[in-house]
């Protein structure tokens, strides 16, 4: 069915046939995009053309607009309609007939209007006090009526934009501003909104409003594209879903991606974001563009009185070599010659993040279309001014993306295609992959000092996650990759051997510091063997750091920092040519001490519970906080079932567990027994956290068996079902080979939820198994966990018992 067949049964048949004409066109399999939408426009405009002029027979001076995404001709499947009728103030009374007339049917037939009536007189002055109303009416276009008081409008409309726009701009940019502080950027979010995020929607439409000013005006390459994708996403997101909502929500991008023939979900965010990246650097571009006519203008007319009515002379500061500053940017030097020195873009970014100034779109384009090519491998000043450029801090993050913007960055280093934009589907990381690895950069030059080769500390930092990019473990493949690139950008044989190694052990400390028993010399041998030398340790103890930090807030803290200092210290030592045949004896502290003293006199357990709201100095950078909640100590007397009967107190009592490590204390000469360490890190799920002594109370009730922690948990979940959202991958339970001489490691990844740790402790003690020590830690939404185990005689598992465990655990944990 062609469009003009649509129209016309909308026509023969009125509002009815409107509903059945629309509905057949939003299912044509055939249209979509930009064709569907103004389809949909124009067979909206007929019908309400017809409702408008049922009721007009007799209205002179009366006209119907469309305003904003409508008057743009942009509909969606579920888009508000945005009308202004339009009189000459002469008969009211007929005029609000006339509107019920337009408005009732559109709301009987279920859709969302936004309207209002006005003279153009009011409608001026309301634009003049509502920005938004102004941005709508600067898309005003005519339905029906009165075509001469529709085109006057708009070109009043026109001229006050124009004439107040240094007012009106400014107010526009905080708008944008706020927005984005409340809505995140469009191009970093897992579910973000299509609309209001930064880079969205309502940025593309600021753009059109600051090139109607005659300001400045937007990049216009890939701007028009970008804005098409997001509305296609958004057209394939309202008829999944039958819903007016601007959202993506990770349980509807599957549907959606399917809507739009791609491959999955991450290959439709992956277009979200390359989208939402164009419109932000247009985004950026624009405002400073704006920034910068407006200060000319304040400062023209004094420049003017001083020079006696001359010219101004514009000053150009030289920054590097084909490199000036001028007028707040980074611009090439009159004399640069972009095609016979192809370092030139490099030295220019690095002396715009030196300077933390932004470099110019111009000096961008004119080096894209013009640069020649590095030879491999790169000449020293080139390889020079990367590490410069990343050691710069966070202005290098404006500048890098100015570079990508162009096809800079993928023409120097060809594999960083594939992690540009990519999302990474963990609640941890609050980046895509290729701006976590610069924001790594970032945060590693705060650290180039620690180590005595920050170069190699940068680029790893560059380099570390390049492999998320591939199949199979990242750490593997970034490794090749490194190699490659380490000796195309010109390091020498022995450099890309430890930038290979860096990638492919990034992960090394801190999965070993928090997963591991420290205590067990195997652990630290695997390290050191692992790790080959001092300098290459000293560097990924500063790239552990950077990672982390430039992860998220879930992923690094004064604990685990404290973790990974204590790792590389033993390290360092068996590089340096210690022995460590017999464990190391824990450090005991003073509280220890009295706790397990006390625990052995009454014969039961006894605790400490106090909130960490400052970090020790020694362990985290000054500034960055504690993590979310308090420290709970808990000795008791070794025996059985310690572990699930305290994870099952805390489960019962609604505290969440964000780190939690059991060990056995030595005590101190002279006192019998033996005692169990728990060291807890918790937060309240809900309200407060409970009294430690009605902990206590319990935690003797589970440990004697007079608490049935397993029934409680049981009826609350039956009292609360969870709620319905993304389904989370499936438990795994690995057993970690070589990892210990002493005991069999068992590692646990899962999704976190309330009694976990209660059904894992139970299911290994109902395996007959005693618990050496234990590891855990939440990262976000995900539980990463290893127990140190042996048999009831103290010793290793075998192979085969070892899996069998593996196995069995995994299943309780699937089911």
């Amino acid at each position: 069915m062609t469009s003009t067949d649509v129209r016309k049964d909308a026509e023969d048949s009125g509002p009815s046939g409107y509903a059945a004409a629309r509905l057949r066109l939003l299912q044509e399999g055939a249209r979509s995009g930009p064709p569907r939408r103004s389809a949909l426009a124009e067979l909206t405009d007929d019908w309400l053309s017809g409702l408008f002029s049922a009721g007009a027979e007799q209205l002179r001076g009366v006209s119907l607009i469309a305003v904003g995404g409508y008057g743009r001709g942009e509909l969606s499947p579920r888009s508000d309609l945005d009308l202004v009728l339009l009189h000459d103030g002469s008969d009211s009374g007929a005029v609000a007939a006339l509107a019920d007339r337009i408005w009732y049917p559109v709301w009987d037939l279920g859709l969302a209007l936004d309207h209002s009536v006005r003279t153009p007189a009011e409608a001026r002055k309301t634009a003049a006090e509502d920005l938004k109303v102004q941005l709508g009416l600067l898309d005003a276009r005519h339905i029906a009526g009165d075509l001469g008081m529709t085109a006057g409008l708009r070109t009043s409309v026109l001229a006050d934009w124009r004439n107040q726009a240094p007012k009106r701009l400014p107010e526009l940019q905080e708008l944008c501003a706020e927005r984005a502080e409340r809505q995140g950027e469009l191009q970093y979010l897992l579910e973000p909104d299509l609309k209001e995020a930064r880079g969205g929607l309502r940025d593309a439409t600021a753009l059109r409003a600051v090139a109607a000013s005659w300001l400045a005006d937007a990049p216009r390459e890939g701007l028009d594209d970008a804005r098409r994708r997001l509305l296609d996403v958004r057209d394939a997101l309202h008829l999944t879903t039958g819903r007016a909502t601007d959202r993506l929500a990770l349980q509807e991008q599957d549907q959606v991606a399917a809507e739009l023939g791609l491959l999955d979900a991450d290959v439709l965010l992956r277009q979200v974001y390359e989208a939402a990246r164009v419109i932000s650097y247009a985004s950026d571009v624009t405002w400073r563009e704006v920034g910068r006519v407006l200060r000319s203008r304040a400062v023209r007319p004094r420049l003017r009185a001083m020079l006696g009515g001359g010219k101004p002379v514009v000053e150009r500061s030289p920054l590097a070599e084909g490199v000036v500053e001028q007028d707040g940017e980074v611009v090439l030097a009159r004399a640069a010659r972009p095609d016979r020195d192809p370092v030139l873009p490099l030295r220019a970014a690095a002396a715009a993040a030196q300077a933390g100034l932004p470099l110019s779109l111009h000096a961008v384009r004119r080096m894209a279309a013009n640069v020649r090519p590095l030879p491999t491998p790169w000449p020293v000043e080139a390889r020079e001014q990367l590490v410069t450029l990343l050691g710069s801090g966070s202005p290098t993050i404006d500048v890098w993306e100015a570079l990508e913007a162009e096809g800079l960055i993928t023409q120097l280093l060809p594999d960083w295609e594939r992690v540009r934009c990519r999302p990474q589907r963990n609640a941890v990381h609050i980046w895509t992959v290729d701006r976590h690895l610069i924001e790594t950069a970032v945060r590693a030059s705060e650290f180039t000092r620690r180590v005595h080769r920050p170069d190699l500390l940068l680029v790893a930092a560059l380099l570390h996650d390049i492999g998320k990019g591939w199949p199979g473990d990242h750490s593997v493949a970034g490794e090749i990759i490194a190699k490659d690139v380490a000796a195309r950008i010109g390091f020498d044989r022995d450099d890309v051997a430890v930038l290979a190694a860096l990638v492919r052990h990034h992960l090394l400390l801190v999965d070993t510091a928090t997963r591991r028993d420290l205590e067990d010399p195997a652990t630290v041998r695997s390290v050191a063997e692992a790790v080959g030398s001092q300098g290459t340790l000293e560097l990924l103890h500063a790239l552990t750091e950077a990672d982390a930090l430039a992860t998220g807030p879930a992923a690094w803290s004064s604990w685990r920092g404290s973790l990974v200092a204590d790792l590389v210290k033993r390290v360092a030592a068996v590089l340096a040519g210690d022995d460590l045949d017999e464990p190391e004896a824990a450090a005991t502290t003073a509280e220890q001490e009295r706790l397990a003293i006390e625990a052995i006199a009454t014969g039961g357990p006894v605790l400490s519970l106090r909130a960490q709201t400052e970090s020790p100095v020694d362990e985290q950078p000054a500034g960055d906080p504690e993590p979310l909640g308090v420290e709970l100590v808990i000795a008791v007397p070794d025996q059985p079932g310690v572990l699930p009967a305290v994870a099952g107190v805390l489960a019962v009592h609604r505290l969440t567990v964000r780190t939690a490590e059991l060990s056995a204390l030595n005590l101190p000469d002279g006192v019998e027994g033996s005692v169990l360490l728990l060291n807890w890190r918790v937060a309240a799920q809900y309200g407060s956290l409970p009294q430690a002594a009605r902990l206590r109370a319990d935690l003797v009730r589970a440990l004697d068996g007079s608490l049935d922690i397993a029934g409680r948990l049981a009826e609350r979940d039956a009292a609360y079902p969870r709620r319905r959202g993304v389904v989370a991958p499936a438990a795994r339970v690995t057993v970690a080979p070589a990892a210990s001489r002493h005991a069999t490691v068992i590692e646990v990844r899962a999704q976190d939820a309330p009694g976990l740790l209660f059904h894992i402790g139970s299911a290994l003690e109902d395996a007959g198994l005693r618990m050496r020590s234990a590891h855990v830690s939440t990262l976000g939404a995900n539980a990463v966990d290893a127990f140190y185990v042996t048999d009831g005689k103290g010793v290793p598992l075998a192979a085969g018992e070892a899996a069998s465990v593996a196995r069995k655990l995994e299943e309780t944990l699937r089911a």
